[in-house]
């Protein structure tokens, strides 16, 4: 067991020197853990932002400059006036997002009860900011038509209150959800790149051969790979969240940062497993790359780190609980949104732990009739 241990960690340490000495990889994970983070956060935004709006108003009352006075930046920008023969030239150009228009005697027909028709135009190529935004416009007129009947803020005249709260992102920024989950991503991505670049660049330098005439084992291998690059990965990951994600996006973690990383370190056996496993079918960097590709969109698209896993079609939340992006994804989301304990967190654990074993015996069944190829 002694000689074990030592050899992996002898090997892990080899590990640890060729990735310095690359200065390629090195860049890559200093940039998927710096500058990826902070790109995606504060670009790929879901919330409205700066829309762009313009109005034909054919009434011309004092309720109708209401409702576009109330149409105020940072959502918005200053609605424009345009002429009734404008909107379908605007729209077709993608000039404005969200185009109003008052039908004459708006004023008067809500007054005297007779429930007016406002018409809300709206380009939804983009359709996040489309369906937020039409759902703040039709707040707004709601909103400014209850002020202008009752003469206040209309906050006593229904029979129902209702208040909504907003739990563990109360200004429902973007931000918040999309730099940690970035994070999230990035550890899945480099972990099967740096581990299956590993496996690649022995044979490509030459280095397997002298492997397999060493008294070292394929799980030596193996565990040597996953620790050394899990490390590097891990630090990364904790910087990260430290000083991009806390530090200069200012982005609350509710939860134990120690307990992340736990789970981390978990996830990272069957991750790099994974890694290990795909460079098993490939013999060049090219070829690693392309059987990557596919495996990673699947992974970060359906593992609910982009959009809920809810949302899509049941067989297929079936079937991406045997990927264990799917359950590091929960486990982090519990830890560092919601501030979960171990007591909410363990069956995610148990999940990731089982998925990780799984993994790394196929990657390690692979990975020695490799070896033990001429």
């Amino acid at each position: 067991m002694g000689r074990w241990l030592i050899n992996i960690w002898r090997l892990g340490v080899k590990e640890l020197r060729s990735l310095s000495a690359d200065p390629i990889l090195l860049l890559l994970v200093a940039y998927m853990f710096s500058f990826a983070i902070y790109a995606v956060a504060t670009g790929a935004r879901t919330e409205v932002r700066n829309a762009a709006v313009a109005y034909v108003d054919l009434d011309q009352s004092e309720l109708t400059g209401r409702i576009v006075d109330a149409i105020l930046p940072p959502e918005f920008e200053i609605p424009q006036r345009i002429a009734l023969p404008e909107l379908g030239q605007v729209m077709d150009r993608g000039t404005f997002v969200f185009v109003l228009s008052f039908p004459p005697r708006f004023e008067a027909d809500v007054l005297s009860g007779a429930y007016p028709s406002v018409q809300l135009n709206v380009d939804a190529t983009a359709m996040t900011q489309a369906g937020n935004g039409s759902i703040y416009l039709q707040q707004i007129i709601a909103a400014e038509i209850q002020r202008f009947i009752t003469g206040d803020d209309g906050s006593e005249s229904g029979l129902i209150d209702l208040v909504v709260t907003a739990q563990f992102n109360p200004n429902l920024q973007s931000i918040w959800f999309t730099s940690v989950m970035q994070i999230i991503n990035n550890v899945t991505i480099l972990a099967i790149l740096l581990t299956g670049a590993a496996l690649i660049r022995e044979r490509e330098h030459g280095t397997i051969e002298h492997l397999l005439v060493m008294p070292v084992t394929a799980s030596e291998i193996m565990l040597a790979k996953i620790w050394a690059n899990g490390l590097v990965i891990v630090i990364g990951a904790i910087l990260s969240l430290i000083f991009v994600v806390q530090g200069v996006l200012d982005v609350p973690v509710a939860g134990s940062v120690p307990v992340f990383v736990a789970g981390t370190v978990l996830y990272l056996v069957s991750v790099t497993g994974l890694g290990i496993l795909l460079a098993t079918f490939t013999t060049s960097m090219p070829q690693f790359g392309l059987l990557v590709i596919p495996v990673l969109v699947i992974m970060n698209l359906l593992s609910g780190s982009t959009t809920p896993i809810e949302s899509i079609p049941a067989w297929l939340q079936t079937l991406m609980q045997a990927a264990p992006s799917t359950h590091f994804v929960a486990f982090s989301q519990a830890i560092l949104y919601r501030g979960a304990g171990l007591e909410t967190v363990w069956p995610e654990i148990l999940k990731m732990a089982a998925v990780s074993i799984l993994f790394f015996v196929i990657a390690l069944m692979r990975f020695r009739q490799t070896m033990a190829r001429p």
